[in-house]
């Protein structure tokens, strides 16, 4: 008949079970499946840890760009602030030209130094517009804006209470903000 190994085998096969051969097989197709899967893995990972260090490199990248725009912006700032004044500097030397010409005048009458410093008093005023620097000096009666104006007196008067009577002292703004306050009495509430 036959042999016991056989018939062994037989016996697995009616069972269900799988014969050494097909266990052989199945196991070499499970290691070339995970073969095929380490490979393929690996593949990824490689392909991970390029786009990981192109990343890193942009970051880095990005990093310096940030740091010398910020170096450039502070740079900027400081030469700004270092030469802020001077285009205001600029158009108050021909003020100064004038005063060291009218100066220079020995001779000069009452007239001619009033004259002089009259001229001179509007290069100043338009040199100061010019920069942004306005006059507030309200007229009386003006309403009395504590933004603008300090009181420094209040006193008894016909006009309506909180209205500016009269300007000891003109203010100025500078780009809409208050440089001086102008110095101003106020009338008193009747």
């Amino acid at each position: 008949m036959s042999d016991p190994q056989q018939s062994a085998q037989n016996s697995q096969m009616l069972q269900g079970e799988p014969s050494p051969e097909e266990l052989e097989a199945a196991q070499a197709a499970n290691e070339a499946e995970a073969l095929d899967a380490l490979a393929v893995a690996q593949g990824e990972l490689a392909a991970l840890q390029t786009r990981n260090a192109e990343l890193a490199d942009q970051y880095l990248r990005a990093q310096a760009d940030v740091q010398n725009a910020r170096r450039r912006a502070d740079d900027e700032i400081t030469k700004a602030r270092k030469f802020a004044v001077e285009a205001f500097a600029e158009s108050l030397l021909p003020v100064t030209d004038s005063l060291e010409a009218g100066l220079a005048i020995k001779d000069a009458t009452p007239e001619q130094i009033r004259e002089g410093a009259e001229a001179t008093l509007r290069q100043l005023k338009s040199a100061l517009e010019r920069n942004k620097v306005i006059e507030v000096a309200p007229a009386p009666g003006a309403k009395f804006d504590p933004h603008q104006h300090q009181a420094i007196s209040v006193v008894p008067a016909d006009q309506e209470p909180n209205t500016v009577v009269s300007v000891l002292q003109k203010g100025y703004t500078i780009n809409e903000r208050v440089l001086r306050p102008a110095l101003v009495t106020v009338s008193a509430p009747k």
